[in-house]
C-alpha cells in the first residue's frame, strides 16, 4: 500500500482575508483521485496504490495534486508506505526536519499520536525513537501504557491493517458556516458566502452535476426588534435557466438578490443548499478561436437583469392561441413564463409568414400618394392575406388585409390595410405596421 499525507498550513493564512474551504470540501477535491480519503489528526490521507498507474505514475499524481489544489495556500505532501509514516514524515517537513532513512524505526516518537500523551515517561526510559518503544516487550507496554500505542506501532510496521473512516460524496450539497462577525448587511454575507461557494463547486465536480436552484439561508441573532417577533431565519433562492457550475455567474446572482433583501437583524450563522441539479454534460468548444464566444451567455444577462431590476421588468414574448393577430403574443417575465392551464387550448405553432416580432400597438404608417411609407417607400412582396377576427366579442371586429412589404432601411415588415368594408368613412383606407421579421 502507498499513503499520501496532505496538510494545508493555516499559519500562513494569517493577516489575510483568504480562508480556507472546509475540511469536508477538501476531502471531496481528494476523492477524484482516489476513493480511499479520510481525515487522520490534522492531515487529510489518501491511499492511492490501486490507482496511481491511473495518473500515471506517483510523481504525475503528486504534480496533479498540487495544480489543482484549491486553497489559496500550498499544499504540504508526504508520502509512506504505511498512513502513520506519511503522517509522521509530514510533520517533521512542517517543522523544517529531514525525515531519517530509517523509516518507520528512527522516526521521533513525538510524531506518533499515539505517543503524545506518554512522551515524558519514554523519554525517562530512552525512548526516542519508534524502534526504541517497538522494541519494549509487548506484555509490558501494553500493561503500562495501554494497548493503542502497541496497535499504532503495529499499524505503522505493516503487521497489522489500518482502519480509518473514508468520507463519503453527500447526495446534496448543505454547509453552514459560522460568520467571523454578526452580518448586518449585504457585503458581509456575500464574503462569507464565498467560501460555501467555493464548497459547492467541489461537489459539484465531483458528482459531476451542475446547480439549477440552491438556497443561501442565514440565521437573525436578535429574537424580538422593536417589539416585534423575528422568524428565526430569512433565506433567498437563485434559479438558473440552464445547469451550471460556473461560480462567478452565481456569485452575481447572489449579490443581486442580497442587494435588494433587507435583514431583519444581524445574522450570525450562514447555510448553503442545493435545491436542484442535474447531470452536467460539460461545454463543447470549437478549436478555432473565433467560434468560442467571449462573455457572457445570453441567459446569464437576463437572470442577472432579472434578479436586479425584477422579474416583472424583463420580459419575453410568448406565442398564445388566438384568431386575432394582435393577440398571439402576449409578454411574460423571462424566468418565470407560466404554462397554459389544463382547460385552454394548445398553443399552435405560429405560420412561417408570421413575424417573430409584434408591436405592442399597431403603427399607423404615413402615405407618400396611395403607397404606405415606413423609413421609406413600401414595396408589397406577399399579400394579401384577409383576417375577419373579433366580432363575436368585445369591441369593433378586425377586418383586415395584411402584406409582407420590404422597406428600404427597416427590411421585411409585416402591414395591413384596413378595408372599406370596416370604415364608415368616406377617407382613404389606413395603413399599419403590425411586426417586424428578423
Amino acid at each position: 500500500m502507498h499513503w499520501i499525507a496532505l496538510r494545508w498550513p493555516p499559519e500562513r493564512l494569517a493577516g489575510t482575508d483568504l480562508v480556507l474551504p472546509s475540511p469536508e470540501a477538501l476531502g471531496w477535491w481528494a476523492l477524484q483521485f482516489t476513493p480511499r480519503v479520510a481525515w487522520v489528526d490534522e492531515a487529510l490521507l489518501l491511499e492511492v496504490s490501486a490507482c496511481e498507474r491511473l495518473w500515471g505514475g506517483r510523481l504525475s499524481l503528486m504534480r496533479e495534486l498540487a495544480r489543482t489544489n484549491p486553497a489559496p495556500v500550498p499544499v504540504q505532501r508526504a508520502q509512506g508506505a504505511t498512513s502513520l509514516i506519511a503522517l509522521a514524515r509530514l510533520r517533521m517537513f512542517a517543522r523544517g526536519e529531514e525525515p531519517p532513512h530509517d523509516t518507520p524505526s528512527g522516526l521521533p516518537l513525538d510524531t506518533l499520536s499515539a505517543a503524545r500523551d506518554h512522551l515524558d515517561v519514554l523519554a525517562n526510559l530512552g525512548c526516542r525513537s519508534w524502534g526504541d518503544v517497538a522494541a519494549l516487550p509487548r506484555g509490558g507496554l501494553a500493561r503500562r501504557f495501554g494497548k493503542e500505542l502497541r496497535a499504532a506501532l503495529d499499524a505503522a510496521y505493516g503487521l497489522r491493517p489500518e482502519g480509518h473512516a473514508w468520507l463519503l460524496l453527500p447526495d446534496v450539497f448543505e454547509q453552514k458556516l459560522e460568520l467571523p462577525a454578526l452580518a448586518e448587511g449585504a457585503p458581509e454575507l456575500m464574503w462569507s458566502a464565498n467560501r460555501l461557494l467555493a464548497a459547492l463547486q467541489i461537489w459539484l465536480r465531483a458528482r459531476q452535476r451542475g446547480v439549477v436552484a440552491l438556497e443561501l439561508q442565514w440565521t437573525l441573532d436578535l429574537r424580538r426588534a422593536n417589539g416585534v417577533d423575528l422568524p428565526s431565519h430569512q433565506q433567498v433562492t437563485v434559479r438558473t435557466a440552464e445547469p451550471t457550475q460556473d461560480m462567478a455567474h452565481l456569485r452575481r446572482l447572489l449579490s443581486e438578490r442580497l442587494a435588494l433583501t433587507t435583514l431583519a437583524a444581524p445574522a450570525s450563522w450562514l447555510r448553503l443548499r442545493s435545491v436542484e441539479t442535474t447531470p452536467w454534460a460539460g461545454a463543447s468548444t470549437s478549436f478555432l478561436p473565433e467560434d468560442n464566444r467571449k462573455g457572457d451567455r445570453l441567459h446569464e444577462l437576463v437572470e442577472r437583469l432579472s434578479a436586479r431590476l425584477g422579474a416583472q421588468q424583463v420580459l419575453r414574448a410568448v406565442a398564445q392561441a388566438d384568431h386575432r393577430p394582435e393577440c398571439r403574443q402576449v409578454w411574460k417575465p423571462a424566468l418565470h413564463a407560466d404554462a397554459p392551464p389544463p382547460s385552454s387550448p394548445p398553443v399552435s405553432q405560429p405560420d412561417a409568414l408570421y413575424p417573430c416580432w409584434l408591436l405592442r400597438e399597431p403603427l399607423r404608417l404615413e402615405m407618400e400618394g396611395e403607397r404606405p411609407c415606413y423609413q421609406g417607400r413600401l414595396r408589397k412582396l406577399v399579400g394579401p392575406q384577409r383576417v375577419e377576427a373579433g366580432w363575436w366579442g368585445e369591441g369593433q371586429p378586425a377586418v383586415r388585409d395584411y402584406y409582407i412589404a420590404e422597406s428600404p432601411n427597416a427590411g421585411l415588415l409585416w402591414i395591413y390595410r384596413e378595408r372599406p368594408s370596416s370604415c364608415f368613412t368616406s377617407e382613404s383606407p389606413r395603413w399599419y405596421l403590425q411586426g417586424m421579421y428578423a
